[in-house]
């Protein structure tokens, strides 16, 4: 007897998800609360223990592929019928089920009384379908169709010869390629953060008619190890007199925010994340730089619970030594502005009409201009300067 597992409901209104990394192979034994998979989310990556002991019968999902909540990803046990209790979840497992943690399930009932996923068919080698059907989910086979590549004609490279986004996309990308000639180039899948990063500007890039104002800044009061919590409470302190930055469009109608949840950008080994700063008008610059620093340690270890990475109101971003003379950052959307920091070095200024060398960069705002004019922009970039040259 056998236990499907199943993609749970990981809350937050989300109908799917990656499978981001398998923490188990298939013939492994498993202990019940075992890290089980990663699972990439629209917000996070989200690792999910097993909810029963036994062992890994047939993983059916390949890591980068994206299902729909309720899709078996797992069998845990004997399968076929053989000798055995299937593997009961524990009293916590269940509770969690019942609060809508994970999908209710008949947990009692052996895997064949229940509904079976088109993946669970023995009596096929591996990397082969069954004559005259192809093994593809419901994402793959609409993005094959979206595409314009025939299924029939792919040789699929997921578990028991799925075929994978992968598959359509590189078939997708080299139509004229005769039958058995490789495509030029190294390719990668756009998995994980960096697919999410992808989607997310390219909508912003298209929704929003964004325009940046720059000016430099003298950084001179400012100790740059406290540099970005010093400018979150700047730009927390500006927003308030500029509030058509802390809002956002929707639909005929600009919603003013009377809160100041700053999202600060985050670079990681999987790509850019914003986890985000709450209150940043009421808290002192050291509280700042604590939760600055215990969020961009949680996003590096990818330990961020996903309420951290919702909510923000407006984005500063700093790529310190990394950062250039100056960027036009893209509004992370559906905010309607973003500050970023240029890179912070000596440079010759004139100061009471002798050239000076003084440490300066340049501070960035990107907004959008259906709702901030830019001389409103302009004055909240100057109101942000004043206050990081006297010294935050």
């Amino acid at each position: 007897m056998a236990y499907e597992f199943k993609l749970p409901d990981l809350g937050e209104g989300l109908t799917e998800g990656e499978i981001a990394r398998w923490l188990v192979t298939e013939g492994q034994e498993i202990g019940e609360d075992d890290p089980l998979v990663e699972i990439q989310t629209d917000k996070t990556t989200v690792e999910i223990p097993s909810p029963a002991a036994g062992k890994v019968a047939r993983i059916l999902v390949a890591e980068g592929e994206t299902v729909a909540v309720g899709t078996v990803l797992i069998v845990i046990g004997e399968e076929n019928g053989h000798a055995g209790e299937a593997p009961v979840p524990s009293d916590r497992h269940r509770e969690r089920r019942l609060s809508g943690a994970e999908p209710a399930v008949d947990e009692q009932a052996p895997a064949e009384e229940r509904p079976a996923a088109p993946a669970v068919s023995s009596g096929l080698a591996p990397g082969h379908a069954p004559p005259g059907r192809v093994r593809a989910t419901p994402l793959v086979r609409r993005l094959a169709q979206e595409l314009g590549v025939d299924l029939e004609t792919l040789a699929g490279s997921g578990p028991q010869g799925r075929v994978t986004e992968e598959d359509v996309r590189s078939a997708a990308a080299s139509p004229d390629l005769a039958p058995g000639q490789a495509a030029e180039g190294r390719r990668e899948p756009l998995r994980g953060v960096r697919k999410l990063t992808a989607e997310h500007m390219a909508r912003a890039h298209a929704e929003v008619p964004a325009v940046t104002w720059v000016e430099e800044c003298d950084f001179g009061a400012v100790d740059l190890k406290r540099l970005v919590p010093v400018t979150l409470k700047a730009v927390a302190e500006a927003l308030q007199e500029v509030p058509e930055l802390n809002a956002r469009l929707e639909g005929d109608e600009i919603v003013y925010l009377d809160r100041y949840d700053l999202g600060v950008a985050v670079q990681t080994d999987q790509g850019l994340v914003v986890p985000v700063v709450r209150d940043c008008d009421s808290r002192s610059v050291d509280e700042l730089g604590d939760e600055v620093a215990r969020l961009a340690e949680s996003a590096r270890t990818h330990k961020l619970k996903p309420e951290e990475l919702r909510g923000s109101t407006f984005t500063v971003t700093s790529a310190g030594k990394l950062g250039g003379l100056l960027t036009t950052p893209i509004v992370n959307h559906p905010e309607v502005g973003i500050l970023s920091i240029g890179r912070v070095a000596e440079r010759p200024v004139v100061r009471g009409g002798e050239i000076v060398a003084r440490p300066t960069g340049t501070i960035a705002v990107t907004f959008d201009h259906r709702v901030v004019d830019g001389a409103r922009a302009a004055e909240f970039g100057l109101a942000v300067i004043r206050r990081l040259e006297a010294g935050g």
